[in-house]
């Protein structure tokens, strides 16, 4: 397509997969960081750095709490755009796309999979909400502990939003700013994707 290895192939998933396993291996922290962007109520943006944990063949799956200030705004406007960039490997991925609840047995394993202080954390943690003090957010924490003991269950107000993507863009860097940048549509799912070739 445009003659570069780091393009190959046709579906952009795949080749977003590839370039995240590159990007472990030259990012200093956190390669799978996402700044994921949802609307209010009135429409009004909200942007924040999230963990993007898996990328499935048609979708992309961060976790978080239901009741936070993000998980608000997907309930009300299941629709979600999110950008990955590596400064190591001068590239970008662009996801804008449809957003639904993992709320079974992948969101299980992926909680049962985290530090136990992690889980006993989001039992504690109101997020997004007023907090009198961290002492009183510690204070929960240690109740959180004792209450939900050494195997605690998943919250039901925790686990996972999957970004099903309508558009994909590419983007790598290029000397004196000619960068590369493809957008990938397609018309459904199952189909196949649209690569247009963008001016940087």
């Amino acid at each position: 397509m445009s003659g570069a290895d780091i393009f190959e192939g046709d579906d952009p998933i795949a080749i977003a997969r590839r370039w995240l396993d590159e990007a472990w291996k030259s990012e200093p922290n956190d390669a799978n960081a996402i700044a994921l962007a949802t609307s209010d109520a009135q429409g009004l943006p909200n942007v924040r750095m999230v963990l993007l944990k898996e990328i499935e063949d048609d979708a992309f799956v961060f976790y978080t709490n239901y009741e936070s200030a993000k998980g608000g705004e997907l309930a009300a406007n299941p629709q979600a755009a999110f950008v990955m960039h590596w400064k190591s490997l001068g590239r970008q991925v662009r996801v804008r796309g449809t957003v639904s609840v993992e709320d079974g047995e992948q969101a299980d394993a992926y909680y049962n999979s985290r530090a136990l202080e992690s889980r006993i954390g989001a039992w504690a943690s109101e997020q997004s909400r007023p907090l009198k003090s961290r002492e009183t957010l510690l204070a929960e924490v240690a109740k959180q502990g004792i209450k939900q003991g050494l195997k605690p269950k998943r919250p039901p107000h925790w686990g996972g939003f999957r970004i099903k993507p309508v558009e994909i863009e590419l983007w790598a860097d290029g000397a004196f700013r000619l960068h590369d940048r493809f957008r990938y549509t397609r018309q459904g799912d199952g189909r196949a994707w649209r690569a247009t070739r963008l001016a940087p």
